[in-house]
């Protein structure tokens, strides 16, 4: 169903903005440079489809689901529902570094482009955190948040700084990435970002169930032959990685890798064999609905993508707060 979900909301995303196209010209454009059948008379209509819209609708999917595995997988290592990418500091690491490139250009920056200096954020970020969160060499949970909320304050800090000495221009530019977009999509940066998260993706779903044992406490996953420390350090690379990628070409973008695996929890269970998978479909469907939204609500004005999703985001989680004590397990 969720297979069904993202190919309609595709089709859908792509047709519905500025000027609408009908779905069945949607699948002749697709069909066309997909398989090579099939001519397209309408040039002007080939450029609407197909180099502008379907990248930034790719591009949507692939960032939501690589925020809600990511998500999924942190809230297990660290036994924290609340974990996420932003708590950990992986998204103030990579806003900073974007804004450096922003405010003082390239050239500051050893000739990094804002989604090069972005990646780099995050994952020194993520570097710092994990550092700070280990005792006695291994990786303590409770220190690890700790940590990460710590070092996004720093971060979060330095980048309002550094915004004091961005001009008006550079300002927006700096507020509009700071809160996630995907309006400057472009078919030569997908297969990287699709390569990284599709590979990123696996290789935590091939971890499923270690992942469950952890669910049932440290010492009960090392009673089941699990090598906790090491289980744990790798899957945090893996996720800092594949956040640290998506980041880097969307922005920050909130609560998709934290409210995603909720949802999937409460309907499915917790078993992360099915939980990550589901996962990803969901938050692909989800940021391509939001993305749709974000272009569509305020026209011909654009809404950044992380506003929506906060939006939408946290009255619904604070009513599954309420409403569902399957959180209290989650």
């Amino acid at each position: 169903m969720l297979t069904v979900a993202l190919l309609v909301s595709t089709v859908l995303a792509v047709g519905i903005g500025a000027v609408n196209v009908p779905a069945g010209d949607v699948w002749t454009v697709l069909a066309h440079h997909v398989t090579g059948r099939g001519p397209v008379d309408d040039v002007a209509l080939d450029q609407i489809v197909w180099q502008f819209r379907t990248p930034r609708v790719v591009l949507a999917a692939v960032v939501g689901a690589g925020l809600a595995v990511s998500g999924a997988v942190l809230q297990t290592l660290v036994s924290n529902p609340l974990a996420d990418p932003t708590v950990l500091g992986f998204s103030h690491g990579a806003s900073l570094g974007a804004v450096l490139v922003i405010t003082l250009g390239g050239a500051g920056l050893g000739g990094l482009g804002v989604s090069g200096a972005a990646f780099v954020g995050a994952l020194l970020a993520g570097m710092l955190v994990f550092a700070l969160g280990q005792r006695r060499g291994r990786l303590a949970p409770t220190r690890l948040v700790l940590a990460g909320v710590a070092v996004g304050y720093v971060l979060l800090s330095a980048t309002s700084f550094v915004q004091l000495r961005a001009t008006p221009t550079e300002l927006r530019g700096v507020m509009f990435w700071m809160l996630g977009s995907v309006s400057g999509a472009r078919w030569s940066q997908l297969p990287t970002v699709t390569a990284v998260v599709a590979i990123g993706v696996t290789l935590l779903a091939l971890f499923g169930r270690r992942l469950n044992a952890l669910l049932a406490g440290d010492e009960s996953a090392t009673s089941l032959g699990v090598d906790v420390h090491r289980t744990r350090a790798v899957l945090l690379v893996v996720s800092a990685l594949l956040t640290g990628t998506v980041i880097a070409v969307a922005g920050g973008i909130g609560f998709v890798g934290l409210m995603i695996p909720h949802l999937v929890r409460l309907t499915l269970g917790a078993d992360h064999r099915r939980l990550l998978p589901l996962s990803a479909l969901l938050g692909a469907v989800y940021l391509v609905l939001v993305d749709l939204l974000s272009r569509t609500v305020n026209r011909p004005n654009e809404l950044p993508l992380g506003i929506l999703t906060a939006l939408l985001g946290a009255p619904f989680f604070l009513w599954l707060l309420r409403r569902n004590k399957g959180l209290d397990a989650a």
